[in-house]
């Protein structure tokens, strides 16, 4: 019998336990606990409820004994550029806030300039960056009783070993999504954190996965019933994700947010930095040349919205049925889904139906319409990130691998290919639970992984082609 190994896959919408074992040379996947995420309003802050998360966590583990299927290692990954602070005590300096928060908008325009910050980081111009937090948390003087910065899969990993001052390492995927990481060296930019009067303290060394930081802390190994490994992998999702894709192929990692890109080495032009393409860490150490677009995000709150009254499967149909009725008659029927006003709006629905306002077209009303628009404007969005992509490797993809739990949806799917001109290859769509996986088995010296990853993934699950 094989060994299990244990993904929790935490995303800002929601969060799993995957255990995965490999059996007659496929990977054999079980979803053992699944709960709904979300911040909390706090005030005026965005938050995220790191007991109640954490909670979670522990509960699937749990439920891992309950199932007599004890895993060999666990690893976290989680969405990136969040945080928690770390006091001289060992513990957390509430709240951790969330990105979604505004706390950082009077810090956008600070020094150094943001084009001396991209030509060493890379990092694309996003409200929510790590560094903006952290000038955020500076000015209000929460940075003085910090000891460590924690990223959010480091925080949950080592609550797990019960020892929040364990740091040795900051995980390369995590660390590359905050705007302080020297692209080329895979280091922290020494420069900037000092220019910005940042405590170097909160900055460990860097370091690509995988590695363990521990094993359970006691009473977690009491409650569970075992013990495990706990395991650094892929920290940042789409790291994760995109462990699953072969080579340099062009991809999606589609979900809350649809990120699309490459893996190679950096690109730091001006060209890259005006396109709104970012830098960011894989798991081998090469580099994740992508383009944040909103992604899913807007449907999840549009269906919110509408009171859960219809699944995402059914708002897909309907956004089919939609599509069918107009024909070609509206195919510019999209908005541009990367505007500011969709971040955090009182109502999604609101801000969709005004921004189509704003721009003279018809305005959709049915959950249909509302559906279809979004399905649409992301597929465009795809299609002008894929030139710009081009036009900045200089390459032409024939195709394009759609992975993550957005692969699932056949009509996005559909008008992707069509918008592009691209082939799409779905799946797989439990992507970052996959390679959260495949990271733990290296670590392990699995040998179904001795040869690489795509055999194995190519083995165990359908990839559709549209």
């Amino acid at each position: 019998m094989s060994n299990y190994y244990l993904a929790i896959d935490l995303g800002a919408s929601g969060g799993r336990h995957i255990l995965g074992h490999t059996e007659d040379g496929k990977l054999i996947l079980e979803e053992v606990h699944r709960f709904s995420n979300a911040p909390l309003r706090q005030g005026d802050a965005l938050v995220w409820d790191d007991e109640r998360i954490f909670g979670e966590i522990v509960a699937g583990i749990v439920k891992c004994g309950a199932l007599n299927k004890i895993p060999h290692s666990v690893g976290i990954d989680t969405w990136g550029v969040d945080y928690a602070l770390i006091d001289k005590k060992g513990e957390p300096v509430k709240p951790l806030y969330s990105y979604r928060d505004s706390r950082t908008a009077p810090f956008l325009n600070t020094r150094p300039p943001f084009e001396e910050l991209y030509a060493l980081t890379g990092t694309a111009a996003q409200p929510f960056n790590t560094v903006y937090q952290l000038l955020a948390d500076k000015a209000a003087g929460r940075l003085e009783e910090a000891e460590d910065m924690l990223l959010l899969p480091e925080y949950f990993s080592l609550r797990l070993t019960g020892n929040l001052r364990g740091k040795v390492f900051s995980e390369y995927t995590a660390a590359s999504t905050t705007g302080l990481l020297d692209a080329r060296r895979r280091s922290w930019a020494e420069g900037i954190i000092g220019d910005l009067g940042l405590p170097r303290r909160l900055f460990k060394p860097v370091k690509i996965p995988p590695y363990e930081t521990g094993s359970l802390e006691e009473s977690l190994r009491r409650k569970a019933g075992f013990d495990t490994k706990v395991v650094m992998v892929g920290g940042h999702d789409t790291a994760s994700a995109v462990g699953t894709v072969e080579g340099e192929a062009l991809y999606i990692s589609s979900g809350t947010w649809s990120l699309l890109g490459i893996l190679g080495e950096p690109i730091l032009s001006v060209e890259a930095r005006k396109a709104g393409y970012t830098n960011e860490g894989g798991l081998t150490g090469k580099i994740r040349f992508l383009k944040n677009i909103m992604g899913l995000w807007i449907i999840q709150q549009i269906r919110r919205e509408l009171g859960d009254a219809y699944s995402f499967a059914q708002l897909e149909e309907e956004a089919r049925k939609t599509g069918e009725k107009i024909g070609r008659a509206e195919t510019g029927w999209f908005i541009d889904v990367n505007l500011s006003q969709f971040m955090s709006p009182p109502s999604m629905i609101d801000a969709v139906k005004a921004e189509y306002r704003r721009t003279g077209q018809r305005v959709p009303e049915t959950p249909g319409e509302l559906a279809f628009c979004v399905y649409s404007s992301l597929a465009e969005c795809y299609r002008q990130a894929i030139r710009d992509l081009e036009d900045l490797t200089g390459k032409t993809y024939a195709a394009v691998s759609i992975i993550g739990g957005g692969s699932k949806d056949g009509y996005l799917n559909s008008l992707t290919a069509a918008r592009t001109g691209k082939k799409v290859y779905a799946g797989p769509a439990e992507a970052t639970a996959v390679g959260n996986l495949l990271t733990q088995m290296k670590l392990a010296g699995d040998p179904a992984v001795r040869e690489g990853f795509s055999g194995l993934v190519k083995r165990s699950f359908d990839i559709k082609e549209i």
